[in-house]
């Protein structure tokens, strides 16, 4: 039916107005539209780029920089800054994460993130043990280092400290490779009745270091904030578990919001992915499977990263290590050192062996004024990593609308 037919009365020059200004309304939001468009597509470009440049930087290290308590820093550094650069993003476009399917996949991320507060947990586990072992390596230091002339008795004390810590970290090892059946008898608390059947069983050398093992494990026992049926290598894989790259229509349905999800969720998997290998943990394991294609600008670094720390876990000295830190080497490296020097020396100690000592136990002063240094701030990181999960988890479900309950 024609227009005039609608608009009788109305002259040439009113219609044509008319006409004009539906024209330029159309114009008006289809470039508020176009502007949003393009503004969302910068933002994901700049979202990318930052992820990218952080990846760079964490893999650019040298091989002794790798895993070092101040590249674990670094790597929870980076992941505050993305978390909190992805944040913006969602806050931005809330009215389309309000939206289906962008909705579901928001909750999803939330759960992962709910997976990865335990391992925070176990991670913060790891580094007090890591504590009582610099502890250890202190009363050596104690014994050796400061005194005038080093006698029989010093080197008893030392000794004992470094049995002490061997067996410490032996039985981190062991906590690793057994199954959790084991881990749970050795921190449970049936844990008495197996020492006491052990003791009837071996020399008494074996009973001492039973009773030293028992002490160790139940001063760990204390401090554990995971269940003991808890494991790091499943908890990564339920972190992994269908994580995929999102499809075309997808992406078409979220305007692209798909993408920084999913990057997120990567990012997530392997920072919790390299504090497991960096640092004991209750059963750990490092065969998650990282499903990112190689077109991303981020995924090459990410990969490169991913491959030189699973070549570090494969090495002779480091398979079966208790946690691929660079310090946790220098301390097994130094300790095994000092352990057989103490065996084979004879008092009085002669000029040669006296130099000796203490340029080993300056060895493990390093050691233990790099442990002093950098693990209060990595357990602030950790702690800051999961509060800011928590707290952008909270805020996400108030935002879907849905209950948030305290993990």
């Amino acid at each position: 039916m024609p227009a005039t037919d609608y608009h009788q009365g109305s002259s040439p020059s009113s219609l044509s107005h008319f006409g004009r200004s539906i024209l330029s309304l159309n114009h008006r939001d289809n470039q508020v539209h176009s502007m949003e468009g393009l503004n969302l597509e910068l933002e994901l470009e700049s979202f990318q780029q930052h992820i990218t440049d952080r990846l760079l930087d964490l893999s650019s290290v040298g091989h002794s920089d790798l895993l070092s308590l101040s590249w674990v820093g670094k790597l929870l550094d980076s992941f505050l800054l993305c978390h909190e650069e992805f944040r913006a993003i969602l806050q931005t476009h809330r009215a389309q994460v309000l939206r289906p399917p962008m909705d579901r996949l928001i909750s999803d991320y939330f759960e992962r993130g709910v997976k990865a507060l335990d391992v925070c947990n176990a991670v913060r586990d790891g580094i007090e043990q890591i504590r009582q072992w610099q502890k250890l390596l202190e009363i050596v230091v104690c014994a050796l280092g400061h005194q005038k002339s080093i006698g029989e008795g010093q080197f008893r004390r030392a000794k004992k400290a470094l049995i002490d810590l061997a067996i410490g970290m032996l039985d981190d090892k062991d906590s690793s490779a057994n199954s959790i059946s084991n881990r749970n008898r050795s921190f449970g608390r049936n844990n008495g009745s197996r020492e006491h059947h052990q003791n009837q069983s071996h020399s008494n050398h074996n009973n001492n270091q039973n009773q030293h093992h028992q002490s160790l494990g139940h001063f760990r026992s204390l401090s554990w904030s995971v269940s003991r049926t808890w494991s790091a290598a499943k908890q990564l894989q339920a972190i992994g578990n269908n994580l995929y790259p999102p499809k075309a229509n997808d992406l078409a349905a979220t305007n692209g919001l798909a993408l920084p999800v999913f990057i997120m969720n990567s990012i997530l998997l392997f920072v919790m992915w390299a504090l497991v290998a960096a640092i004991p943990c209750q059963d750990r394991g490092l065969q998650v499977h990282f499903n990112i294609p190689r077109n991303f600008l981020w995924a090459a670094p990410m990969i490169s990263l991913h491959e030189r720390i699973m070549e570090e876990s494969k090495k002779r000295d480091r398979k079966n290590a208790c946690g691929l830190l660079r310090e946790i080497h220098r301390i097994e490296k130094y300790a095994r050192v000092m352990n057989e020097f103490a065996d084979s020396v004879h008092f009085p100690l002669t000029e040669e062996s006296e130099v000796e000592v203490r340029k080993r136990v300056q060895e493990i002063a390093q050691v233990c004024d790099a442990l002093k240094d950098g693990l209060d701030p990595l357990e602030r990181q950790v702690r800051e990593v999961f509060h800011r999960i928590v707290r952008s988890r909270t805020e996400g479900l108030e935002t879907l609308g849905k209950p948030s309950h305290a993990e």
